[in-house]
């Protein structure tokens, strides 16, 4: 395996102590369409190439990580990097544990404390986002909303998601302002939906206002993401974010 890689740290402005990272499909070991950095151990890769690959990115980033049974649910919990629990997000104030959640095409929420003492990661497609993931890891850090950084990861673009109106009424329900993000589809007749406005929205009207990232596309990004809606089976890129010692 290469020994350098093409991940993405987020540009935010964390305290010093809170570090954060999220893979690309490059630099692994995975073949077909897995290749090539594929760290999920239930999309039909090779078990034995997605622990060599969960190993090697603990090493290079000098922390354990901590993944979930991803269920597209609202459940946090604590970070365990010994068990898999049935979650969405996880959070901890323990140094070198990674909260870890895998992606490809959902977004990846990433946060942390303007002191540096609690992070957490959360796993938010549209049905997290409109189950309350984001509402809940928000209520589970246990800190002032205005508080609180929150990076959004690579997801898919607006452009290539198409929705039926079920999903659109899904979050215009439960707040008008959602319309915003959904435009109709020049074909389908279905709507596309923007993922990282319907999280600016719900992080809003928690009170959590200092909000970065975005901009990225995994569907149309093809030589650097994995991307469900694009192919399946594929892999999952992995976005972690931990405390130094």
């Amino acid at each position: 395996m290469q020994k350098t890689f093409d991940w993405i740290t987020p540009d935010w402005p964390a305290p010093k102590r809170v570090k954060a990272c999220v893979t690309t499909r490059s630099g692994g070991l995975s073949q077909g369409a897995w290749a090539s950095f594929n760290l999920a151990d239930r999309v039909g890769d090779s078990l034995e190439t997605v622990r060599a690959g969960r190993e090697q990115l603990a090493r290079v980033l000098g922390c354990k990580l901590a993944f979930l049974q991803q269920v597209h649910g609202k459940q946090i919990v604590p970070a365990d990097p010994d068990d898999c629990p049935q979650a969405d997000a996880s959070w901890t104030q323990m140094p070198g544990i990674a909260c870890t959640v895998l992606t490809a095409d959902c977004l990846p929420v990433l946060f942390c404390d303007a002191s540096g003492s609690r992070v957490a990661a959360a796993h938010a497609g549209w049905r997290g986002l409109a189950a309350g993931i984001l509402e809940q890891t928000v209520q589970t850090l246990a800190v002032p909303a205005d508080q609180l950084l929150v990076w959004l990861g690579p997801c898919i673009g607006q452009a290539a998601f198409e929705v039926g109106e079920e999903v659109r009424a899904a979050f215009v329900d439960q707040q008008a302002e959602a319309k915003a993000a959904f435009i109709p589809a020049p074909i389908s007749g279905k709507y596309q939906a923007d993922l990282y406005q319907l999280a600016y929205l719900r992080l809003a009207a928690c009170g959590v206002t200092s909000v970065y990232g975005g901009g990225f596309c995994t569907y149309t990004d093809k030589a650097r993401f994995y991307s469900y809606r694009r192919e399946n089976p594929t892999g999952r890129m992995a976005s972690l974010i931990w405390l130094a010692d």
